[in-house]
């Protein structure tokens, strides 16, 4: 049964509450490591209070929690996750939830093994939880603790990222590494200052995001290899970079990607320091069509060059960037 046919038949709206029952698949979830590499039937059930007064009014979908959406991102996020602990999948559930659903006030949810490996259990095994939005404590985040917006190429993109672990390259205090970790990504932050690192997690602790972004301090440009640092192979399904530019780092950069993993990268054309001087060194500059040939082999998926909103907001900036894909297999010439 599809995940849209599967909602409709099983989703009701009782009150100020949306309920689904039953959205089921099959999940890698378990104490040993046998138990998480067979996967096995898990089911959730969730109740979203959210306020469906205008809902009702206005007979808008817009208006309320659109179930679909909901049933689909859960049998979308549920198969990829691998833990050892129900109580880590719930809660990437809810976290996720809670943020890609604006209008949702408080979930609980409800995920069980449904045939669990117990010779004396005939049901099911499980736990609930339950979350709520902290509205009145982000309303009231003084103006310099609020999460700063992300890089508009990657807000506008970010469905183009595959879900898993991220790493952030030169991340600064870490506006685009929190909207990631806001989202339900997993962040490794990488950066030669401290300063800026100590600022990430104290932003990252007090919106309790602490548990999805790390942070490792390291100048990438005094190491006599960046493929011998933080860059493993094919470790991250998704890399990072904006506003930074150290050709030498790209063959790591290619080599960190899993198969299917996705590059992210902005930074300053030449134009930008012809017209404005900045930045000043003309080495700091992308030429045009460079970016290119620097992430080859990658499959380009987008591509721009041209005046774009710059590192400052509201300030625009003449930019090359890029969203290519590593392929799943090497391509011919390659081996």
């Amino acid at each position: 049964m599809t995940a849209q046919r599967l909602l409709h038949d099983n989703a009701c709206v009782s009150g100020d509450r949306i309920v689904i029952h039953g959205i089921t698949f099959l999940g890698h979830c378990g104490v040993t490591l046998d138990e998480r590499q067979q996967p096995q039937p898990l089911s959730v059930d969730l109740e979203m209070e959210c306020a469906l007064q205008e809902a009702m009014a206005t007979d808008d979908l817009r208006n309320t929690v659109d179930y679909a959406r909901v049933t689909a991102r859960v049998m979308e996020l549920g198969p990829k996750f691998h833990c050892a602990l129900l109580e880590s999948l719930a809660e990437h559930l809810s976290r996720t939830l809670l943020a890609e659903f604006p209008v949702l006030q408080r979930l609980h949810l409800w995920i069980r093994k449904v045939a669990p490996p117990l010779p004396d259990c005939t049901g099911s095994v499980g736990i609930k939880i339950s979350r709520q939005r902290e509205v009145s404590r982000q309303s009231t985040l003084d103006d310099e603790e609020r999460l700063e917006p992300p890089a508009p190429f990657l807000e506008h993109h970010l469905a183009l990222l595959p879900r898993g672990s991220i790493l952030d390259v030169a991340s600064g205090s870490g506006r685009n590494a929190l909207f990631l970790a806001s989202r339900g990504f997993p962040v490794t932050a990488v950066d030669r200052n401290q300063e800026a690192l100590a600022a990430l997690t104290a932003l990252a602790t007090r919106h309790r995001l602490s548990t999805w972004i790390s942070t490792t301090c390291q100048d990438l440009e005094s190491q006599p290899s960046p493929c011998s640092s933080i860059f493993g192979v094919q470790q991250f399904e998704g890399i990072i970079v904006f506003f930074y530019l150290f050709r030498p780092l790209f063959p790591a950069l290619i080599q960190a990607l899993k198969p299917g993993g996705v590059l992210v990268y902005e930074t300053f054309l030449i134009d930008n320091h012809l017209l404005y001087q900045h930045p000043r060194r003309r080495a700091f500059c992308l030429e045009h069509n460079e970016l290119l040939q620097l992430i080859k082999p990658l499959r380009v998926l987008v591509y721009e060059e041209g005046q774009h909103e710059g590192p400052a907001r509201g300030y625009p900036a003449w930019t090359a960037r890029v969203i290519a894909q590593k392929p799943a297999s090497p391509p011919m010439g390659h081996l």
